[in-house]
């Protein structure tokens, strides 16, 4: 219905597939850079997937159990892989051997449900267990340990039980966008949430009107949303507060003073027709898009709301009969999703761009209708190459500022990147390249329209012991013959 208000050739939404790959894909997941998709099957293979060339240009054969989960570091050097068989495999794509060399393996005493990068260190790892156990792993030789997330014991209970220390089992947990911060949700609808420095929860979330059990969490890229995806089958958005610097516990110990706070969503959507549950949700790169992906045993919906006007309901892609099972959309470029099919396939959607051949002006500007065109006396003239020449010298008499760089919506930045405003775009100079992003910096400077100065303590800890994900790293690739996936 909302579909005709808007124009046809200014959509920013996907509409239409652009291809599909037969990967015997479980679920799927894009790298930052949006070139390459990494893919987890059920035989326990990871596969990197080039989308220029549409192959499979690298095989992770570690597990022996299904893959539940695949993440990509910042700069997608390293791929992290979870596993039924209770391990969590770190994997160098900057290996010359194949399949590429084993990072770092890392095993728990049950079968992982998803494990996650951190945003700013690839050293750092999240992982949550079928048992609803969440655990923050630190490789880095200065910080190394492995400790448990859980809410504190509630000692004003009168009537203490075996599950006073922990009420419900967490069944979804992710960083934020800056990683300062993990939000966990559980079974009872409630959101904790831990600074990740000290391993402390500083904020737990009751959701106003109940949601029944969270199965999973997004952000949008600038941190100050997020939305719920809950057993009720509703989608729920919110914006959350500010939260105050957490008081540092010895050995991460739990620390009491916690903000205790009831989140009213902003936005809430559903299917109110069919009452469809989700397999997925997530944001689209600038954050004025959600997609949802519904959980329908009969056809493969992709449901997009317009968040930029007032969460109306925009589209929905139809990918076919088969139902789907998992929805991720790209990070930083434009608003693509991958989904998987239930039959293995993965269907990548775009936005196709129509083209208008009508009427173009001399100068290749589209106009609406023919107009007649009036050639001026010297537009074709041949200029003298002297005054050429002398036009160019004296450009480069001009002095050139090299120490700033202006952005739209976010002030400035110089080799860190520069803040945006709420939702608005930021710029940066990242190893001397700029970089255009929505409020969150590559290289991690900038959240929530703010500018993480020398003073953040919490990002310094982060950035201590820096991995070796550097943006001049190069893939080696390689592909079978007889490949015939």
């Amino acid at each position: 219905m909302n579909e005709s208000l808007i124009s046809p050739f200014n959509l920013t939404h996907p509409t239409a597939i652009q291809t599909s790959l037969f990967a015997l894909g479980s679920f799927a997941r894009f790298d930052p850079s949006g070139r390459f998709v990494g893919v987890g099957r059920y035989d326990g293979v990871a596969t990197i997937w080039d989308l220029e060339t549409k192959a499979s240009i690298r095989w992770l054969d570690g597990h022996v159990k299904a893959v539940t989960s695949l993440d990509w570091s910042r700069h997608s050097r390293y791929v992290l892989t979870s596993s039924k068989d209770w391990n969590v495999i770190v994997w160098d794509l900057s290996s010359v051997c194949d399949p590429p060399q084993r990072h770092a393996t890392i095993r728990f005493d049950s079968p992982v449900s998803s494990a996650s990068f951190h945003p700013r260190n690839s050293q750092i790892v999240l992982t949550l267990l079928n048992t609803g156990e969440v655990w923050l792993v630190d490789l880095r030789k200065e910080h190394r340990s492995r400790v448990e997330l859980y809410e504190p014991d509630n000692e004003e209970d009168p009537n203490p039980n075996e599950q006073s220390s922990r009420r419900y089992a967490i069944t979804a947990a992710r960083f934020d966008p800056s990683g300062r911060y993990i939000f966990a949700g559980t079974s009872g609808g409630y959101i904790l949430v831990f600074n990740t420095r000290t391993k402390t929860m500083i904020a737990r979330h009751r959701i106003a009107g109940g949601c029944g059990s969270i199965k999973g969490l997004d952000f949008a890229k600038n941190g100050r949303r997020l939305v719920t995806n809950s057993s009720d089958r509703t989608l729920r958005q919110f914006i959350l507060p500010t939260y105050p610097t957490s008081i540092s516990s010895e050995n991460g110990g739990q620390d009491s003073n916690f903000v205790d706070q009831e989140l009213d969503p902003s936005h809430r959507f559903n299917d109110p027709i069919n009452k469809t549950a989700w397999h997925a949700v997530s944001y689209s790169p600038d954050g004025e898009w959600l997609a949802g992906g519904a959980a329908d045993p009969a056809n493969h919906k992709i449901y997009i709301w317009d968040i930029s006007n007032d969460g109306q309901f925009a589209s929905t892609l139809d990918g076919g009969r088969e139902p789907l099972a998992h929805l991720h959309v790209m990070l930083f470029k434009t608003c693509c999703p991958v989904s998987t099919q239930l039959a293995w396939n993965i269907l990548i959607w775009h936005s196709p761009n129509p083209e208008r051949w009508g009427a173009f002006a001399g100068g290749f500007e589209e106009v609406d209708e023919n107009v007649e065109y009036e050639e001026r006396e010297d537009e074709f003239d041949i200029e003298d190459e002297a005054e050429i020449l002398r036009r160019k010298k004296e450009a480069e008499q001009d002095d050139v500022d090299i120490d700033t760089i202006e952005g739209a919506g976010g002030g400035a930045g110089v080799t860190g990147g520069g803040g945006g405003g709420d939702d608005g775009p930021g710029v940066g100079l990242i190893n001397g390249v700029v970089s255009k992003h929505n409020g969150v910096s590559m290289n991690g400077t900038s959240v929530n329209g703010s500018v993480e100065g020398v003073g953040d303590e919490d990002a310094r800890w982060a950035d201590e012991d820096a991995d070796d994900d550097d943006v001049r790293w190069r893939m080696k690739i390689t592909m079978d013959e007889d490949d015939n996936m």
